[in-house]
């Protein structure tokens, strides 16, 4: 019978496997490698192991195999193209397929930058459009309260002032009148005797 393996060795396991490569796959740093030397004869695979132990950290010994399979299939899947020689040796460029690839991934981040930016302005306006709006409702609410206040204000002037008139048309006091003292009456004067003495000459004269 097997006996069953510790938790601790089971963890270290569960490590190693979590652990992330030191350098990407071969079919990847071979692409990269012909990317980057752009020569127009195609480059060799001794200048694309040259190229993957500089720039990754790698044993290109090791890895030997796996580079000139990554080579193959990159020529049958069209990634590839082999200018001079068979198999893994000769000279190799950039296929069209990847150039094809890549220039659909530009297209493809173009549009989406430009989506991106289309769906931000779509964005700003509504919410500008948003606060357009709130505003416009604000001022109304203000306008509507300033103006019910302004009512309230003159009904209440209005309400005070009968009140003032009511005052005003309130009635006097009035004094009783006091009696006014009599006066002695005078006696008039005798007309002087103008006209007996007129008589007095008619007679005379007869």
């Amino acid at each position: 019978m097997a006996t069953p393996q510790s938790p601790a060795k089971k963890a270290t396991k569960a490590k190693k496997a979590a652990k992330p490569r030191a350098h990407p796959s071969c079919p990847e740093m071979v692409l990269a490698a012909v990317g980057a030397l752009k020569e127009r004869k195609g480059s060799s695979l001794a200048a694309i192991k040259k190229y993957i132990a500089a720039n990754y950290k790698c044993d290109v010994d090791k890895l030997n195999a796996h580079i000139k399979n990554a080579v193959k299939s990159g020529v049958a899947k069209g990634t590839l193209v082999q200018v001079k020689g068979k198999g893994a040796s000769g000279s190799f460029r950039l296929g069209t397929k990847k150039a094809d690839t890549e220039k659909s991934k530009a297209k493809k981040a173009k549009a989406a930058a430009r989506k991106k930016a289309a769906a931000e302005k779509k964005k700003a306006r509504r919410e500008a459009a948003k606060a357009k709006k709130a505003a416009k409702t604000k001022a109304k609410k203000d306008a509507a309260k300033a103006k019910k206040a302004a009512k309230k204000s003159t009904t209440t002037k209005k309400s005070k002032k009968p009140k003032k008139a009511a005052k005003k048309a309130a009635p006097k006091k009035t004094k009783a009148a006091k009696p006014k003292k009599a006066k002695a009456a005078k006696p008039k004067k005798k007309a002087a005797p103008k006209k007996k003495a007129a008589k007095a000459k008619k007679a005379a004269k007869k």
